[in-house]
């Protein structure tokens, strides 16, 4: 699932810049408004007519980023979507027959894509618009290094993310975070341009706009990534209820093993080794995982 976020996030910010620099260049020669500036008393902005801009731009970016997701996913990844009536490698064919067989059991309607890239990571990730147009992708590097029955739980555990609908959950609270992203990256953009000399105003609001919107996004990824880390605990046990916990916990113990072995061969910066973004830091870059703790993550699955 860390792709995934990864994905999302780095499309959403791509495309929230893109939609506020072309406000910017229509507002700067057309006669729309868009500095949201009045002759009002106090800090005189119009806050009502910048919230609705930013609730409009802040839902637009989260949703277009969704629609983009699976396209994007395939393409930076360079997925290999299998066809299951086509002619399949034997390894290819038992991912495809997992997909499908646990995405049954999980009481989805239609199919998700399944797909394979070449990569020597340990990682798997889910990822789409909605139920219906998902894709479920694992790396080579999973296939080679992971046995059949862990192979099968963490499958599980991505068939879980689409089935608990995590894409559009994780897009509603995007769009809720780019919302106050953009109001406050405004308001800040506003009070440092009034600092300088008026025929410099417009260039450095312009400049304050993204750089605060870039800034900002980074710490709202902060109460992304913290719903992220309780959706994983969510499809670690919706995992178990298709796999069977006995190959969750093997999943899991099994990408933990392939962490410490890791670490002894001192790869701790090997991405191979961010198996879901399963290798958490401690401290301050804990906010900024997608991912708990595996042991804590174990810990949870034994104890349910």
């Amino acid at each position: 699932m860390g792709k995934r976020i990864l994905f999302f996030l780095l499309t959403n910010i791509l495309v929230m810049t893109t939609i506020i620099i072309v406000w910017s260049i229509i507002t700067r020669y057309t006669d729309i408004g868009g500095s949201f500036e009045t002759g009002a008393p106090g800090l005189g902005i119009d806050f009502v007519g910048l919230a609705v801009f930013s609730l409009v731009v802040g839902f637009s970016g989260s949703f277009i980023s969704l629609a983009m997701s699976r396209w994007m996913a395939k393409k930076m990844m360079n997925v290999k979507v299998l066809d299951p009536n086509g002619s399949l490698s034997p390894q290819e064919r038992s991912v495809a027959e997992k997909v499908h067989r646990l995405s049954r059991a999980a009481g989805l309607t239609h199919m998700p894509e399944v797909g394979i890239y070449n990569s020597p990571e340990v990682n798997a990730f889910a990822t789409g618009p909605s139920k219906k147009r998902s894709l479920v992708a694992v790396s080579s590097g999973l296939l080679n290094v992971m046995d059949d029955d862990a192979v099968e739980g963490v499958i599980a555990h991505e068939v879980a993310h689409v089935a608990n609908g995590d894409m559009v959950t994780m897009t509603l609270l995007q769009g809720v975070v780019n919302t106050f992203v953009v109001f406050f990256a405004r308001i800040a953009a506003i009070l440092v341009s009034r600092l300088v000399r008026s025929e410099m105003q417009a260039v450095v609001r312009f400049a304050a706009i993204i750089i605060f919107q870039i800034l900002f996004s980074i710490l709202g990824s902060i109460v992304v990534m913290a719903f992220s880390r309780y959706r994983e605990y969510h499809a670690d046990r919706g995992g178990a209820d298709l796999a069977g916990r006995d190959k969750m916990a093997h999943a899991l113990r099994s990408l933990k093993a392939y962490v410490n072995r890791a670490n002894i061969n001192d790869r701790t910066d090997d991405s191979a080794i961010q198996t879901m973004k399963i290798s958490g830091k401690g401290g301050v870059m804990s906010l900024f995982s997608s991912h708990p703790d595996l042991d804590e993550r174990i810990k949870r699955l034994e104890q349910r």
